[in-house]
Order: C-alpha cells, then structure tokens, then sequence
C-alpha cells in the first residue's frame, strides 16, 4: 500500500468518526426510565375514591392546523410543507385552549406538542397552553418524544423537540418517562435523528389510599417490512398488564396510529398501505375496554367516532379512527364522544372525550 493511498484511509477514517461524534453531541438517548419533573400549585386537590372523572386525549399536530402537507406525511417525506406560519400557532394556541376551556376535561393527554423546536418558532407550546388555562389545571408534566439539538435534514436543519403533555385539575405525585421500543434499521446517519416514542406516566393520590395511573403515548406509524410498532405496542400492553397484576388503577390515551376491526378495508387502496393487514390493536382490546369500541366504529353512527383527517386527503371530513382511550376494568365508563363539529380545522386529529366513575374506596 503506497504512502499516499494510507494516509487517504486514515483522514477518511477520522472523517468518518468525526461525523460521528458530531452526532453523538447533537442528538438525544434518552434513558428507559427517567423520571420527570411535576409543575404543580401548592394547594391542587386530590381525587376522592368513586368519583366522576373527565378525560380527553387529543393529538394537536404542534399547534399547526390543516393548511399544510408536511414533509413526512407523504411517501419518502415528499410533503411540501416544512413549517406553518407564525399566525396560524398563534391562532390554532388560541383554538386548542377555547375546546378544552369548553369541555373542561380534569385530565387533557396531548401529543406533539411542540418545545424548543425551530419549526414552531422555539415556542414552549405546553407553557402557553397553560398560561391560558392556569385557572383549570394547577399540574402538569411533559415528556419528549422527539429531541435534538441539531437535526441536520434539509427539512429541519435546526433544533427538534415534540412532546407528550398532560394536564391535570387534581394533584400530580410523581411522573415517569418509560421508553418504547424504536427502530433499529435503516440510515445510521439519520436514526439518531429519528423520534424516540415514549410513554407518559403520571400518578394522582386518591384520598384515603391508592393512586390513578394516567399514561399518555403516541406511536410510531406503521411500515411494511419493520416491526417497530407492534414492538411499541406490545410493550404498551407489558406496562398495562403489570399495572393490572399489581392491583392499580390505570386509563391511557394517546394517538396510537393504529386502526380498530374492519376500518382498513373502507379506505382507499393506497391509504390501507399505511396500516398492517393484522388488527394489532388486539393486543389491547382484547383485554381491556376501549374508546371508541369496535362495536361503535362499526355502527351505523360510525361517522360520528372517527378521530382522524389525514392532511391533504380528499374530501372535507375524518375517514379513519387512530386515537383511543383504553382503561382498567376496574373504572367505569359513563359517556364517550368525538368532539368534531368545530375541531376539524385545529389539527389532522379530533379530541377523544370520555367521563368516568373511579371505583368505590
């Protein structure tokens, strides 16, 4: 091997580590377990055993709207969109905070809100939200599922941060980030990169003993050829199974990207492909009581729990039902709704609303 040739390989070779550690002090690895810190005013309440609870998880797409087709809605992130213009977070900020104002739900579970992000202007999304709320939910807690300090895709070329929030009216004791499963396969200058779904785990004392289990997540979407969703899920129900065994109180909410029985077959041909033929959300619906259930999905009044309206989908309305609250038997449901009439402009997704009753002390 000549001179030349030699020193070619190792200035490649320190290139190449370079690159590397450059990555490493960018991007994020979180830990599996992490615990979280809780905002919460001297003085918030605490639940009562067999109480009414109202819940809503709602997907809020960053505080974006619906007149963008962003870079990784389409096939190989091929959206046109990159960001939404600083007047529409202002006023989609405002239209976020005006529903839950109207349903005052106790507990709100939101996804994809947006911290520290170059896209959505560096907002603390979760913070704003508050500030116009403050009067509704002295606790909270925030986890990310997506980080970085520098993400260097032509789509981003900036700082990433995506959350998963949740909002509570009764004290918050403690909050746990517990990692999901993520994927292993593909680009290894770009996985670093790539989302870190999560759940979020936060526990409300019940008076006299005992504690509810709210848990927030949002999975990855589905992709021919990778398991990392089922993965996903399978560990959402490993977590629900042990909450179960030792005897807890438990419901979660959050956009799960999955659809319930026979939905695949009633979208367009190149829609299915984004959903696995398997009904993977068995996993949970066969254990546990889910909102909206097969039976309503499946109705004749089926329109009316659709929670998805994928942007730049023809037509004008929801086609499709990804976001789902699933609870512990031992809980109660007493009313369930999709809140569409004036939602569907906020956000590609619709807030999911159900009222409880916690079980007896």
């Amino acid at each position: 091997m000549s001179r030349l040739l030699r020193y070619t390989l190792i200035l490649i070779a320190l290139a190449i580590l370079l690159v590397f550690l450059a990555i490493h002090a960018v991007s994020w690895r979180p830990p599996a377990r992490q615990n979280i810190a809780v905002q919460c005013h001297a003085g918030a309440p605490e639940l009562a055993a067999g109480q009414g609870l109202k819940v809503m998880t709602w997907n809020v797409q960053f505080l974006a709207g619906k007149r963008y087709v962003f870079w990784y809605e389409l096939a190989d992130d091929r959206g046109p969109d990159d960001r939404a213009t600083s007047a529409d977070l202002a006023y989609n900020l405002d239209e976020v905070s005006r529903v839950i104002r109207d349903e005052q739900p106790d507990v709100v579970l939101l996804q994809a809100v947006d911290k520290g992000a170059k896209s959505s202007d560096y907002q603390d999304q979760l913070a704003l939200i508050r500030e116009r709320l403050a009067d509704l939910y002295p606790c909270s807690a925030q986890a990310y599922e997506w980080k970085a300090d520098f993400d260097p895709s032509t789509h981003v070329f900036g700082s990433v941060g995506r959350t998963l929030a949740t909002l509570s009216r009764y004290r918050i004791e403690h909050a746990e980030r517990l990692q999901l499963p993520q994927r292993t396969e593909g680009n290894p200058f770009k996985l670093p990169f790539a989302p870190q779904r999560a759940l979020l785990n936060v526990y409300l004392p019940i008076q006299g003993g005992g504690q509810l289990a709210v848990l927030n997540t949002r999975l990855d979407r589905y992709a021919a050829g990778r398991d990392t969703q089922l993965r996903q899920l399978q560990a959402v129900s490993q977590q629900l199974d042990q909450l179960e065994a030792h005897g807890e109180t438990w419901l979660i909410g959050g956009d799960f990207e999955l659809l319930p029985l026979g939905q695949r077959q009633r979208l367009a041909l190149d829609q299915q492909q984004r959903y696995s033929a398997d009904a993977d959300l068995h996993l949970l619906w066969d254990k546990y009581p889910m909102i909206p259930s097969n039976a309503e999905v499946g109705s004749v009044d089926r329109a009316q729990w659709l929670t998805h309206y994928p942007n730049g989908q023809t037509g004008d309305s929801p086609d499709r039902t990804v976001d789902y609250l699933f609870h512990s038997p031992r809980i109660t449901r007493q009313e369930a709704m999709v809140r569409q009439d004036d939602t569907l402009e906020i956000s590609d997704h619709l807030p999911v609303l159900a009222t409880f009753q916690l079980p007896p002390r």
